[in-house]
């Protein structure tokens, strides 16, 4: 494990990382606003439990993989992509809740399903992005000590760490999207504001199929 102020570090950079919008944020903040923070924070934790497959991956070499073999990285780049294409489809054709009070109700009777539905929808997500796995190979080593006797396990905890410190980051998203929600000028614009993220997420989706292996 790294020292104390390179550990320091390595959660600010960790943070800030978190706080860039990207298709994790939009995903979390998209389900704010349309069914309140708890599906925005469940949302989190989604996306939270698929950083970890991508962490543990990396540390038994199927990240390496990823990076390395061009069909592997082209495959599941696919797939993510046309996850995220779905995913932006559903939100462009669906209808928004109308009116604060419509949205409180959708909030407070969240079935259960509905929020497993949300969770899985921010694992698959993150398991289906290559790019994700790539990251954590690029940036996690940065922090391990050259003469660490057991690398694989100090990826594995300070992958752990960055989840972990992910969390609140991405509540604050969460509780900050059901914060607008309420306002009267979001709750007008609400139509449009699902156009714009079923857009967004389309972008992300055509973004990543036309990625390049890191690789090549």
């Amino acid at each position: 494990m790294p020292d104390f102020q390179h550990l320091l570090l390595f959660i600010a950079a960790g943070w800030l990382l978190n706080l860039t919008p990207g298709p994790d944020v939009l995903y979390i903040v998209t389900n704010s606003l349309r069914s309140g923070a708890r599906a925005g924070i469940v949302a989190g934790l989604g996306i939270t439990a698929g950083c970890f497959v991508h962490i543990f991956a990396a540390a038994v070499g199927v990240g390496a993989l990823l990076a390395t073999s061009a069909l592997a990285f082209t495959v599941l780049k696919w797939i993510g992509a046309a996850y995220l294409l779905w995913i932006g489809a559903k939100i462009l054709f669906s209808k928004a809740p109308q009116g604060t009070t419509d949205l409180v109700a959708v909030a407070a009777a969240q079935p259960a399903r509905r929020l497993k539905a949300v969770f899985m929808g921010g694992f698959w997500t993150n398991v289906l992005n290559p790019k994700v796995a790539i990251f954590f190979l690029a940036f996690v080593p940065q922090f391990i000590a050259p003469d660490t006797d057991n690398k694989a396990l100090a990826f594995v905890l300070l992958g752990v760490l960055f989840n972990l410190n992910a969390i609140p980051v991405n509540s604050g998203w969460a509780l900050a999207a059901a914060w607008m929600a309420r306002r009267d000028a979001v709750q007008r614009g609400m139509h449009w504001l699902d156009r714009a993220a079923g857009v967004m997420f389309i972008g992300f989706g055509l973004k990543l199929a036309f990625t390049d292996n890191p690789a090549n």
